[in-house]
């Protein structure tokens, strides 16, 4: 009989840019559009699976853009809050197995703020961990982005 693990996505304000009014600016943002009208702001997530780590993703020159560090402890953000996004089936094996095998699919390189962020990476965590992805809000502002820059591509391109 396999056991079942809770998996639980931690979110954090984008605001640790070392700017007070900037940090001060994106926390005000997430509160306006997130908590007060419910469409989403700027936000990095990490998904906990077994142990005291969270594993999420970002750019680096080189090797893998997967890392992990204590849960609700990334010190590039501010924590905002977790949510539990389901259970797994997973063995520990299989989790170590799936981070191995995203840390060669995530180089830190292939990074891109709209396109392949932390989000991204932990809607492909959950995917494999047979999970609900992340709620829609987590990244809304990075795929309205992407989508308009996509529009401006195609519009350039046919001008």
């Amino acid at each position: 009989m396999s056991q079942e693990v809770v998996v639980v996505a931690h979110v954090y304000d984008v605001a640790s840019s070392g700017s007070e009014v900037g940090n001060t600016a994106i926390v005000h943002i997430n509160r306006f559009f997130k908590d007060a009208i419910g469409l989403g702001g700027i936000f990095h997530t990490a998904i906990q699976v077994y142990g005291d780590e969270e594993w999420s993703f970002g750019y680096c020159e080189n090797g893998t853009g997967v890392f992990s560090c204590p849960p609700c402890k990334n010190p590039m953000y501010t924590y905002r809050e977790s949510m539990v996004l389901g259970k797994t089936s997973c063995s520990i094996f299989t989790v170590n197995q799936i981070l191995r095998e995203l840390s060669w699919k995530w180089p830190g390189g292939s990074y891109e703020l709209l396109s392949r962020n932390c989000n991204h990476f932990c809607n492909a965590f959950c995917e494999k961990l047979d999970v609900p992805k992340l709620p829609g809000w987590v990244n809304r502002f990075a795929n309205a982005g992407d989508a308009a820059l996509e529009v401006a591509e195609t519009t350039a391109v046919k001008e």
